[in-house]
């Protein structure tokens, strides 16, 4: 029997499953780029206004880190501007969530192990996964096309748009293939991807951010830790600027290597079990398992921990960026408007309007912590030990408000160590670490140091 016995009733099977699923990634990405191309339409009608605004955006790394580099001031490149990298990072979640759903969460359930009951080969479940990704990521990618022909832009740019975001999106659906081989939970393989997700931006930012300024003072070009990234390429390529459609070919040379780097993995390991396996657990159980929020700890430890270490990181990363801001914004009217537009700082400090930026970044992180956090409930409850523990003298609302603690928990410790981390960096940088508490009133009894 073939290996790929079978891949094209597997594919149909896929596209059942994810009919709606692809539709609303799809329709859902079209209708933001669709209003952001139509808002840029609208608050910037002339070229006049597209460069004041870009020549702010230009001389902030904080700006760069979080929406790439600008690459011209027609229409188009504002457009550009304000929604390719968020295209890129939702084509590329959408490929690894599907990609480990129709491969590691199949063995983990039980369904593959039913499929393989019959005439199926051993790499059909795996190439019917990646069939169905690249079909939805050139859609995804055809569908951002003509909403920006429909909008009026270039056909040129709006062609490297779409292929550059479908490309990227089958980079990170090859990463997550692999992910799937190795880890032997669905959670685990889709953590490991989404984490790859979010070092590529971060990655791909700092070189946007650490980018050479041209004279114009508007374009920039990223410097070499974008080429690291994935994310960096799809930015590379510049839609709506001078497209570079060589650059296309280092996704689809990374999605070549990581499926044929899965192929290999998946022969050389058992059904169901992945390369990298869960550690034993302790001989005896810890007192702190006979609470519901004990459990709850122990089921969100790995990643609250992940989330919050990332956090701080990021934090850490981020501080060392104030002095450049400072040095690089200082008297430059545009970029302070700017950056308080997103701060909604007011007349604070420049470099304090710069962290209270990021700080909403550090937001967006917390809240998709607390979704994660939170659908473990729904994964307890499928997967079975939620009934063993309601089973108990635990009722339904402790059960479900020692998960939503460690939520807030989690949240909160990752806001305050990310925060901390950027004063921190900050500091280490020669910023100004703030008041000191030594000479508050409430400290003044105590011995100066």
């Amino acid at each position: 029997m073939s290996a790929y016995a079978g891949t094209g009733r597997l594919i149909r099977l896929a596209l059942r499953r994810d009919r709606v699923q692809i539709a609303v990634w799809i329709v859902a990405s079209v209708a933001l780029l669709a209003a952001g191309a139509a808002a840029v339409a609208d608050e910037f009608p002339d070229e006049a206004e597209r460069v004041t605004a870009l020549k702010g955006a230009g001389t902030s790394p904080a700006v760069l880190l979080m929406r790439g580099a600008p690459v011209g001031t027609d229409l188009g490149a504002l457009v550009n501007f304000r929604n390719y990298a968020f295209m890129l990072v939702l084509a590329a979640l959408m490929s690894t969530f599907a990609i480990v759903r129709h491969t590691r969460q199949n063995e983990e359930n039980g369904r593959a192990e039913l499929l393989g009951a019959g005439r199926l080969g051993r790499r059909a479940g795996l190439t019917s996964a990646l069939v169905v990704v690249a079909g939805a990521d050139l859609l995804l990618g055809a569908a951002l096309t003509g909403t920006l022909l429909g909008a009026g832009l270039p056909a040129d740019g709006a062609l490297a748009f779409g292929a550059a975001t479908a490309a990227t999106g089958l980079a990170f659906a090859g990463l997550a293939a692999v992910a799937a081989q190795l880890f032997q939970s669905a959670r685990a393989a889709n953590a490991f991807a989404a984490t790859a997700v979010g070092v590529a931006f971060l990655v791909r930012g700092i070189g946007d951010a650490l980018g050479e300024r041209a004279a114009d003072g508007i374009q920039v070009t990223g410097a070499w830790p974008s080429w690291l990234s994935p994310i960096g390429w799809g930015m590379r390529v510049r839609p709506f600027g001078e497209e570079a459609w060589w650059v296309l070919a280092l996704p689809f040379a990374l999605v070549a290597a990581c499926v044929a780097v899965a192929f290999a993995l998946a022969g050389r390991r058992d059904f169901g079990a992945g390369l990298i396996p869960d550690r034993p657990g302790p001989k005896a159980a810890s007192r702190s398992l006979l609470s519901p929020l004990g459990l709850a700890w122990r089921l969100n430890r790995g990643t609250t921990l992940g989330w919050v270490i990332g956090g701080a990181l990021l934090g850490l990363g981020i501080g060392t960026l104030g002095r450049t801001v400072n040095e690089a914004m200082s008297g430059n009217t545009g970029a302070t408007e700017l950056l308080d537009q997103i701060a909604g700082a007011g007349a604070a400090p420049l470099v304090d309007t710069f962290y209270a930026a990021m700080m909403n970044v550090f937001g967006v992180l917390a809240a998709g912590y607390v979704v994660q956090a939170l659908l473990r409930l729904r994964t307890e409850e499928a997967g079975g030990p939620a009934e063993a523990v309601l089973a108990t003298a635990v009722g339904r609302v402790r059960w479900v408000a020692a998960h939503l603690a460690c939520a807030v928990i989690g949240a909160t410790a990752l806001l305050v160590l990310a925060g901390a981390g950027m004063g921190v960096a900050d500091a280490a940088v020669g910023g100004v670490t703030g008041v000191d508490p030594w000479s508050a009133p409430g400290w003044r009894s105590f011995p100066p140091r």
